[in-house]
């Protein structure tokens, strides 16, 4: 198939994607119709979802269902998505981190956890859009490439709307991570490679099979709108404020790029007060191509070959690594990694400090915090929003060699009283 060429499909409902008119072209502006396109067919940039949104109110949002359907009028989805089946993921807590905020110094803190979702990551955000505009246009397999969160997202969403799921994963793939796509029946393929190489073949099928919906391939641009739900929760848990600060883990770069685009729309809606905000990108140093590409003062993202326990973020050749640039550098933030050892440390602060235990990339942005109140890149008294995307029970063997029982004594008090826990 040609990049960019349309694939037959029956004609969308009236309404089957909401507030959204069009698709544009990220990088020359040229504009396409609705339908199951994902790169430009003049330039073949990216394409991203367009709206005329109207009046849409806080009480508005407010009134709808707990979860990321109350802003579907803010997504390319129907008015009724809530009632077709699927996961309903999102509106997640959001922990007032006082704990952490002491031990760092900082003034206010926030940790939005993404863990509660129902595969227990972010990811079942962007799936459930995704879900949303596959069906609208008729596909009938729901399909990805995946670092292992987006595998159990899509495993379980397909599971629960009654349509065939099939998964690719690198065959490296923690084994909670492919235990817990796989114990949802549908089909799952272990690649020889890293995830650039699951990527590729991925593309490839898309290419091939008319009726796969690739979640984030050939319906690209109606799954990355639903990285925006996190900004709006995120502003409307504050009161309907913006944060001054905000970290976020960059693996593809979409999530950071879109809560950056919901923030704007809130804005512009007249939702919050378009208050400044500093965007910080979060990498682990073994798959750190964006925070390269920021230190170096570059415009374009080398690849890289990934070499970290951050799987979730081991993305070589992130695809919206220029936007991430973009939006750093345009909202007065930046781009750090870190290292191996930072990211345990990470993961053990966070669950000492809060109780959240979190993922590798929940310690990498964890760790990455530190790293940048350290350098002094980030004000520690300005309200600051950290992202955790998914729980640590999916990546124990990350911290599997530091923690476990304090001490091991015989069943007497005599033996208890010794260790000096009393």
């Amino acid at each position: 198939m040609t990049i960019g060429a349309s694939i037959t499909k029956p004609t969308p409902r009236s309404g089957a994607f909401g507030p959204a008119t069009h698709l544009a072209c990220r990088e020359c502006g040229h504009r396409t119709e609705l339908g199951p396109h994902y790169a430009c067919t003049e330039c073949f940039g990216p394409l991203e979802v367009g709206y005329d949104f109207g009046t849409v109110t806080r009480e508005q949002i407010e009134s709808g269902p707990r979860s990321i359907w109350r802003y579907r009028s803010l997504l390319p989805v129907p008015d009724d998505v809530a009632t077709f089946p699927n996961t309903d993921p999102g509106f997640t807590r959001l922990v007032k981190a006082d704990n952490l905020a002491r031990e760092l110094g900082m003034r206010s803190l926030w940790v939005k956890d993404d863990s509660g979702n129902p595969t227990h990551s972010f990811k079942d955000r962007v799936v459930a859009v995704a879900l949303a505009a596959a069906r609208e246009l008729g596909f009938t397999v729901l399909a990805c490439p995946s670092t292992g969160n987006l595998a159990n997202a899509v495993a379980a969403a397909s599971a629960r709307a009654g349509i065939r799921g099939v998964v690719f994963i690198p065959s490296n793939l923690e084994q909670a991570k492919v235990l817990t796509s796989a114990v949802y029946g549908g089909a799952l393929v272990a690649v020889d490679g890293n995830y650039d190489d699951v990527n590729k073949l991925a593309s490839e099928i898309a290419g091939e099979e008319p009726d796969w919906a690739f979640v984030n391939v050939n319906v690209r641009p109606y799954y990355a709108e639903g990285s925006k739900t996190l900004g709006y929760e995120i502003a409307e848990q504050l009161g309907w404020r913006l944060p001054e600060q905000v970290v976020i883990p960059v693996a593809s770069g979409s999530q950071l790029t879109k809560v950056d685009k919901a923030f704007g729309e809130l804005g512009e809606l007249g939702l919050v007060e378009p208050t400044p905000y500093k965007v910080f990108g979060a990498q682990a140093t073994g798959c750190s191509p964006v925070a390269a590409a920021y230190k170096s003062g570059h415009d374009v993202v080398r690849p890289v070959k990934p070499d970290t326990i951050a799987k979730s973020l081991a993305i070589g050749n992130p695809a919206d690594g220029p936007y991430v640039l973009d939006v750093t550098r345009r909202t007065g933030g930046s781009v750090e990694d870190v290292s191996e050892d930072e990211i345990r440390d990470g993961i053990a602060l966070l669950a000492r400090t809060e109780g959240i235990f979190a993922e590798t990339a929940g310690g990498v942005t964890v760790a990455t915090l530190k790293k940048l109140l350290a350098t002094g890149q980030l004000d520690p008294d300005s309200e600051t929003v950290v992202l955790n995307t998914g729980d640590g029970l999916k990546t124990l063997d990350a911290i599997a060699d530091r923690v476990g029982p304090t001490v091991t004594i015989p069943p007497s008090y005599d033996a208890f009283v010794a260790t000096g826990i009393a």
